[in-house]
């Protein structure tokens, strides 16, 4: 930014001075902003105003729709994509009737500009200006600074749109984040976007489209033209977005009307939900959404477009987690990617630390980063210092993509650990308190140039302030060195299979007395409320003989049972209730508990570790004692009688026929095949990398009897639990553990000194005591 342009954004923003007192700090941009585009409005409208003026006069004398005037206006004025039809300005709105003046002037506007300061909400503000008797003092102030473009360019004028916004920005910190993003974190992006693409950076004439959808006030839109600008001042770029914020949208829409884009491609609504740009592809995209915001309000529309259209939507790959629509944003962006062979695309976006390893195999987080990078879609992933937003200090990341990668990057991505590339500020902003210079900037642009691989090496930068608060240890742990690295790695390596483990189920059983006890009552919801209510009302009136007419009868003390199940067993809801004060509930229970007895007075109640047996044991006992037993009440026995026991026998499941396979759940016993019933409490998922170099189960199994079998040896692969897409054994998953990476070990401090600390602790702490004790 030049010295003249930067004056000129400091005198626009001097109207603060007389807004102080009047309004809040945060409400100046709200009066600045409008005026500035309105003086540079009529400035650039000088030339025409006789013209259009004259034109007005005969189109209102015709019967056209409005469309069809605006064209006609617009051509009078010399091919503008705006224009005003009153014949006042600035300078000749008066003191007296000033609001109203005014207010009909902005009126007159062309419709984009209209509905700009439509979504300023000027026509307030111009009435509270009014009402502080200081809409008049602005008026004349603004109307002396000369924003004609003879004066000022096109470009230098964003410039000083951009100062302006940045300034709103932060005084209005406290909100900032939602809709600005940090101008250094914004030059970063754009440098690694754009650096890849020498023709549009050299070649005169060279058309390029520039998509935002997030756009908030336009700050990467802008970047990227300016970027463009300063190494290619012949290239034409085209800026599209969309933004949900009415305010954000009409900032960005000025900015953009200011620097002679085509405001229609500015959008308002939620990109989302709403695509405004739905047929459209770009050449660059860069993106700041928002941090962990959740999508629940748009679930509907997300998982319709997911479910409806799946690979011809956005939304093909996988749906995250509602509490978090980072991702989202992501596959939008990949979904407006140009093929290859009309030139490709690139993609710059700043996401937190959840999308890089949220979610396990097979979640909609781990498929979209599948997507990625089977895909090769990505390039690189910066990580950035924490404390550099003005709304959140999380750790943050950029992440690059391209459909058009180099024969180098092919299959490959880089990840940049520029986490202490940063200098202090003297002032912080909201949380923002660090901030990349361009020395730190060039740094991580130059390594993801030359796409090199960067052993960790100290950074010159200064050890972070500690605090002098309470006892210093004499001999301080050191603090970790300050470095930046580069690492590249092959996209498999971020992939893994994650295998099911199944151990065998191991059971006894036994007809004893108190297991028996126990189907008096449900095993469900109603246990522990059934076991409280026989305590209370059955124990001492109700008989289990079969002729026994009471059991089970609650009807006398009905409300009191009610009041008491509502206060101590609150999570039953009232159909259950119901079921409890039934007495056909208590009999069906009865009937199986007496239907026990019958089998323990056959089977005995002694203890079995062997549950192979158990069947046919039932089954000689049911016969014995005349019984009958449904497939409910069996299993209701079973669960009752028999427990998990390690030191028991396997439960076989199934006898095959066949040859065994031992690693996948076939063992051979006594010459036959035998399957064993999993124990779902035993079982376990191991994560195996990819490796394409072999097959999927000889990469599964040699890593199950290296790392598995040796500790459980009864253990074996679950070969149904197999990928939906390639059909192979184990559910595919995807992560990318930034900081496993780049992890550097700390030894810790020597026991000696750990000693010394304590002894000296130990010391002080004697010595108060002892003056206590004086």
């Amino acid at each position: 930014m030049t010295q003249e342009t930067n004056n000129l954004a400091s005198d626009l923003w001097a109207l603060a001075d007389l807004l102080r007192g009047d309004f809040k700090q945060s409400q100046y941009g709200r009066v600045i902003l409008p005026f500035a585009l309105l003086r540079r409005l009529e400035c650039v409208l000088q030339g025409s105003k006789l013209a259009v003026l004259a034109e007005a006069a005969k189109v209102d004398t015709m019967a056209i729709a409005e469309e069809a005037r605006e064209k006609l206006l617009r051509r009078a004025a010399g091919g503008l994509s705006f224009f005003n039809t009153s014949p006042m300005d600035l300078g000749t709105l008066g003191e007296s009737g000033i609001k109203a003046n005014l207010e009909r002037y902005i009126q007159c506007f062309s419709k984009d500009a209209r509905e700009i300061f439509d979504h300023f909400k000027f026509a307030e503000f111009i009435g509270l200006l009014n009402d502080a008797n200081l809409l008049y003092k602005v008026v004349q102030k603004v109307r002396t600074m000369d924003l004609h473009p003879k004066v000022v360019s096109n470009h230098d004028m964003g410039l000083v749109f951009e100062e302006l916004i940045r300034k709103f920005a932060e005084s209005s910190n406290e909100t900032a984040g939602e809709h600005f993003t940090p101008r250094d974190i914004v030059r970063l992006t754009t440098s690694l976007v754009f650096m890849e693409d020498d023709e549009a950076l050299t070649k005169p004439g060279i058309i390029r489209t520039i998509y935002d959808p997030t756009a908030g006030t336009g700050g990467f839109l802008s970047a990227g033209m300016e970027y463009v600008h300063e190494l290619n001042p012949q290239a034409v770029m085209r800026a599209f977005g969309q933004e949900l914020n009415p305010e954000s949208y009409a900032i960005c829409k000025a900015d953009m009307l200011i620097k002679g884009q085509e405001v229609d491609n500015i959008k308002l609504g939620n990109t989302l939900s709403n695509d405004h740009l739905y047929a459209s592809k770009f050449d660059y995209m860069l993106s700041n959404p928002p941090f962990g915001v959740d999508w629940k309000k748009i679930e509907g529309d997300i998982a319709d477009e997911h479910t409806l259209k799946g690979f011809d939507g956005r939304f093909g790959p996988g749906l995250p987690r509602v509490s978090d629509g980072s991702l989202l944003f992501l596959l939008h962006l990949i979904s407006k990617l140009r093929d290859v062979k009309d030139g490709g695309s690139r993609i710059g976006i700043i996401l937190n630390g959840s999308p890089l390893f949220t979610g396990g195999a097979g979640s909609g987080e781990s498929e979209i980063r599948r997507h990625i990078l089977e895909t090769d879609l990505l390039e690189a992933i910066v990580a950035l210092p924490t404390d550099m937003f003005y709304n959140t200090g999380i750790a943050t990341y950029v992440w690059v993509l391209s459909n058009k990668k180099s024969a180098a990057r092919k299959g490959k991505v880089q990840l940049i650990n520029g986490t202490h590339l940063c200098g202090k500020m003297r002032k912080s902003l909201g949380s923002k308190r660090n901030v990349m210079d361009e020395a730190d900037i060039a740094t991580i642009t130059r390594c993801f140039g030359n796409f090199e691989v960067v052993e960790a090496q100290a950074l010159d930068k200064p050890a972070e302030a500690k605090s002098n608060r309470g006892r210093q240890a004499a001999s301080p742990k050191p603090e970790a060195a300050k470095t930046f690295a580069s690492k590249i790695f092959a996209t498999h390596e971020f992939g893994y299979r994650r295998i099911t483990i199944e151990r065998p189920l191991r059971l006894s059983w036994q007809f004893s007395d108190e297991r028996i006890a126990s189907l008096r009552y449900e095993s469900g919801a109603l246990n522990a409320a059934m076991q409280w209510v026989y305590a209370e009302y059955g124990q001492d009136y109700w008989q289990d003989a079969a002729d026994c007419d009471l059991y089970g009868q609650l009807d006398d003390y009905t409300a009191e049972i009610r009041a008491d199940i509502k206060r101590d067993f609150a999570s039953l809801k009232e159909k259950q209730i119901k079921d409890l004060l039934d007495d056909r509930t208590w009999l069906a229970q009865k009937t199986v508990l007496l239907k026990a007895r019958a089998l323990q007075s056959a089977i005995g109640s002694a203890q079995h570790d062997d549950f192979n047996t158990y069947d046919e044991a039932i089954k000689a006992a049911s016969k014995k004692a005349g019984i009958t037993l449904d497939a409910k009440e069996k299993k209701q026995i079973a669960d009752a009688v028999s427990w998990k026991n390690p030191a028991a026998e396997k439960v076989v499941k199934k006898v095959h026929k066949g040859k065994a396979n031992p690693l996948y759940g076939l063992f051979a016993v006594n010459q036959q095949v035998i399957e064993y019933q999993a124990d779902g409490e035993l079982r376990d998922f191991e994560n195996v990398a990819l490796d394409p170099s072999r097959t999927v189960n000889e990469v599964n199994e040699t890593y199950f009897i290296a790392e598995v079998q040796p500790h459980v040896p009864d253990a074996w692969i679950d070969a149904s639990k197999r990928d939906a897409k390639d059909g192979e054994i184990g559910i595919v998953g995807y992560e990318i553990p930034f900081n496993r990476h780049f992890y550097q070990y700390q030894p810790p401090r020597p026991l000696e000194e750990i000693d010394a600390d304590l002894d000296a602790v130990s010391a002080e702490i004697m010595a108060l005591l002892r003056e206590v004790h004086s």
